[in-house]
């Protein structure tokens, strides 16, 4: 399983690491580690039950092994859990040296043709503009927004990915599929694609855990650290992504294959 890879890669990143502080709202979760390294992760608040005093682990969370709570993006009981686990391994990827392969020309370090297909997979809105005029044709699959609204515009129905996705030259793969355990499949169904891109700030960061996957760019986000502050409050505030920009590093990396 991916998410074995993956919590396998980053274990000498969590070692001897413990979580320093948690905020989790509507839209955006995050944790600072004791070395002030910060994850962020987004909420998968459509598969969440209702009702109170549902999530009393939250509290929990600080003081614990990083290692431990970084184990709850496979074993977590639901995704605000996986969502803990995610930001954590977000956190402790920020140990690496990693290089930047994007270019001005050349966004994520992909070449992208105007005879393109491309499907996202979770909807991104400043990538849905950048890339829409450079491909023939964009798909956009979201699942929150086929439960719930919210975007105006199209979006094609989940489950038209098994006609689409075996077609598509370029997919950019949401990191929340790591949350929801839908990363494997929708890779499965990428047949011809030249590119298959992790983004978002879920996104988690450890090249070596894709080895053995098509997955060829890790684009995810780290976080500066001075602004813990102001990120949690603005997290807290139910900001999303845009109105974090400002604290925001975002990287890409490629899987060496």
């Amino acid at each position: 399983m991916l998410i074995k890879s993956i919590l396998k890669t980053a274990q000498p990143f969590l070692t001897g690491r413990k979580v320093r502080d948690l905020v989790i709202g509507i839209s955006l979760m995050a944790v600072e580690l004791d070395n002030g390294f910060l994850g962020v992760s987004y909420v998968l608040r459509e598969g969440l039950k209702s009702g109170c005093s549902i999530f009393p682990y939250g509290q929990k969370v600080i003081g614990e092994e990083a290692s431990s709570i970084a184990g709850w993006a496979e074993s977590g009981r639901d995704n605000v859990q996986r969502g803990i686990g995610t930001a954590v391994l977000a956190a402790a990827s920020r140990a690496q040296d990693m290089e930047d392969v994007e270019t001005p020309d050349r966004p994520f370090g992909v070449d992208l043709k105007k005879t393109d297909t491309m499907a996202m997979i979770g909807f991104i809105a400043p990538l849905v503009q950048m890339f829409s005029s450079r491909v023939k044709k964009l798909y956009i699959f979201d699942e929150g927004i086929s439960k719930c609204g919210g975007f105006k515009g199209e979006v094609v129905l989940m489950k038209e990915q098994p006609r689409i996705l075996p077609h598509a030259d370029i997919v950019m793969l949401s990191g929340t599929s790591i949350i929801n355990g839908s990363a494997e499949e929708i890779i499965s169904m990428c047949e011809k694609a030249r590119e298959i891109i992790m983004i978002g700030a879920s996104t988690p960061m450890y090249p070596e855990a894709f080895l053995d996957t098509p997955v060829t760019i890790l684009a995810g986000s780290w976080w500066k650290k001075e602004y813990k502050k102001e990120l949690f409050k603005k997290i807290s505030l139910a900001c999303g992504i845009t109105e974090l920009s400002e604290y925001v590093i975002k990287k890409a990396v490629k899987v060496s294959h």
